[in-house]
């Protein structure tokens, strides 16, 4: 049974806990898997008091949080403020005995004040990216991804982005149809692509017009290998172009052809996943004119290759078995 322990610690939110307990905490009978099992832990004995004012007791030491398999820091009390040694020798710990280290939102301090991401690419809460590149020069901050996958150091960026990380974890452990299963079950998406500033985005029907706009992206969803121009949805919402754009853009906070991109790139996920079509026939299966063209997109949105992500993601079987294209 894999282990996976998350540090508890003073002013912490809940949420960040809450996102860990809830991946690799419920137990999953429905899966025949051998699921995590959670310790959680403390860097010293007592109540652990979180922002809200309620406290929490840790079953776990740092010992404990050391021994596990894969060890979570959720975050730190302060960005300014020095990591208790205690904790930095943990995690130093931890990294030598070979654990897979995450870090939520603010935890990157913890792991950059240990020393364990000097020369790695590293994730943080945008607000908080130009704060720990001044402290911890030595480390390549990202400000615009969601999480970072340096195996073995993870880091992802502010609270909600802790869960496409750790849902990520799981598609790295049991595979795309469990972690897609657990996605569901917490009524998530299984993948969210693009940098900080893109994940707020979404959908809002404000009048009318908003709604041939909805109109509009559901037929497209429905003829994805069809040509489609801004003309051709423009004329499906019965609007000019110029209008189209406006509102589209007023809905979505994107443009149609980028939107319409993402979801093709979507599309073509569980062809790569479950299917042993060469990369050039999932392309114009979702689309795209060509494979070159497909690549480029789907590297953009996914910050990896289709056949990097095939090798990661691909279920057991004939899309296994077939040389990747």
């Amino acid at each position: 049974m894999p282990t996976v322990s998350v540090l508890l610690y003073d002013g912490m939110s809940a949420f960040e806990l809450g996102i860990v307990t809830e991946v690799f905490g419920l137990p999953r009978p429905e899966f025949d898997v051998d699921w995590y099992r959670l310790t959680i832990c403390s860097a010293r004995p007592g109540p652990v008091r979180v922002v809200g004012g309620a406290t929490l007791h840790a079953d776990g030491d740092l010992d404990a949080f050391a021994s596990a398999t894969t060890v979570i820091v959720p975050g730190v009390g302060d960005i300014h403020g020095d990591c208790p040694p205690a904790v930095i020798s943990a995690l130093r710990l931890a990294f030598r005995r070979g654990a897979r280290i995450v870090s939520i939102c603010s935890g990157a301090f913890a792991l950059a004040a240990a020393g364990l991401l000097d020369g790695r690419r590293a994730a943080t809460h945008w607000q908080y990216a130009p704060v720990l590149a001044r402290r911890f020069p030595r480390v390549d901050v990202d400000p615009d991804v969601l999480y970072l996958d340096d195996d073995p150091i993870l880091t992802s960026a502010g609270s909600a982005a802790g869960l496409d990380l750790c849902l990520h974890l799981v598609r790295k452990d049991h595979g795309p149809t469990i972690a897609n299963a657990v996605a569901r079950r917490l009524v998530v998406p299984a993948h969210r692509d693009g940098g900080q500033a893109q994940f707020i985005e979404s959908p809002v029907i404000a009048d009318a017009d908003d709604s041939r706009v909805t109109a509009s992206m559901s037929w497209a969803l429905s003829n994805l290998t069809e040509p489609i121009t801004v003309e051709t949805l423009a004329r499906t919402a019965n609007m000019s172009p110029r209008s189209y754009l406006r509102h589209f853009a007023r809905s979505t906070g994107t443009s149609p052809i980028r939107w319409l991109i993402t979801q093709r790139v979507h599309a073509s996920l569980p062809l790569l996943e479950k299917t042993a079509l060469p990369i050039d026939h999932v392309a114009t299966s979702v689309g795209f004119d060509t494979a070159v063209t497909y690549r480029h997109h789907f590297t953009r949105t996914m910050r990896v290759t289709p056949t990097a992500y095939r090798r990661s993601f691909a279920v057991s079987g004939d899309a296994g078995r077939h040389p990747l294209t």
